[in-house]
């Protein structure tokens, strides 16, 4: 059937269907985004503790972030209602993030914009992209400091 309709790459779509795929893994490609969510044992609808949630997903992100020389330009604040409906906001600033608190702050502006919540909510998720190494760990990117000697 799969070859009828889909000629030679008809076997190949069995295989996947099934698991199978003889490609090399390549564990080197680049990482585009760093993130970390949460899935609540009780759903949450006071923004108050939904912003609290936000702290151990940001400095998990920004400990991946500083443990591998990276930094990033976008937060990304995922929210998963008890309705398994989901909404994401991402804000972008101009310079890489240097701290956790910067992320943290951007997340929480990011999810008090989407309150009141529609339903309440069973995840959240904080991720940063548009990743970039970080410049204080780039002796090309580090700027000259002018000491007035």
């Amino acid at each position: 059937f799969l070859q009828e309709h889909f000629g030679k790459s008809g076997p190949y779509f069995y295989g996947i269907a099934r698991g199978i795929d003889d490609r090399q893994v390549r564990p080197d490609r680049i990482r585009k985004s760093v993130g970390a969510e949460d899935t609540f044992s009780e759903d949450i609808s006071n923004l108050d503790l939904a912003t609290a949630e936000l702290t151990p997903l940001a400095e998990k992100v920004w400990g991946y972030c500083e443990k591998n020389g990276i930094s990033g330009k976008t937060v990304t604040v995922k929210i998963k209602y008890s309705d398994f409906s989901q909404a994401t906001r991402s804000r972008t600033v101009p310079r890489p993030f240097s701290a956790m608190p910067d992320i943290l702050d951007a997340a929480r502006e990011l999810l008090a914009g989407v309150y009141p919540f529609r339903r309440s909510v069973r995840l959240l998720g904080v991720t940063v992209s548009s990743l970039t190494k970080d410049p204080d760990d780039d002796p090309a990117h580090r700027q000259q400091l002018d000491l007035g000697l």
